[in-house]
């Protein structure tokens, strides 16, 4: 895992979820997360390019701009294009999996979202993440 505290993004247009997935997200301790918070998919884009964090969690259904293009728009920029992104819905699983993938999401979880499931998600997402930059420094850097 990264020394530091990882920084996670969360967007959501409806504030219960928002406030709910948060704060799921700051009962982790292994590792601990910071957390910062979008209410739409525009303000999630710019404070992706601003935080360049550790990890999104993106509600697919949002004003603005939807997760997929959110998901898209950094799946397209080179200093986040490895950011593991997870996308959170309420409409039918089935369909939009697919579409979230499709997009460049990691991981897709339906609406209620399962604190388990979150946090088991994030963690393995961070781990793979972390060996990731540890590789890209070893390369940058080699001994």
């Amino acid at each position: 895992m990264p020394t530091s505290t990882p920084l996670v993004l969360v967007a959501d247009d409806e504030p219960s979820m928002l406030e709910l997935v948060a704060r799921h997200l700051r009962t982790m301790n292994a590792p601990k997360l910071e957390v910062i918070q979008a209410s739409d998919g525009e303000e999630a884009w710019r404070l992706a390019r601003e935080h360049l964090p550790d990890l999104a969690v993106l509600d697919v259904m949002m004003p603005g701009m939807s997760g997929y293009e959110v998901c898209a728009a950094i799946r397209a920029d080179p200093a986040q294009a490895m950011l593991p992104i997870v996308l959170v819905t309420a409409l039918d699983p089935a369909k939009e999996r697919a579409k979230g993938l499709d997009a460049g999401a990691d991981d897709f979880l339906t609406k209620p979202v399962s604190q388990a499931d979150l946090l088991a998600r994030v963690r393995s997402l961070l781990r793979i993440k972390s060996l990731y930059d540890a590789v890209l420094r070893q390369q940058l850097h080699p001994a």
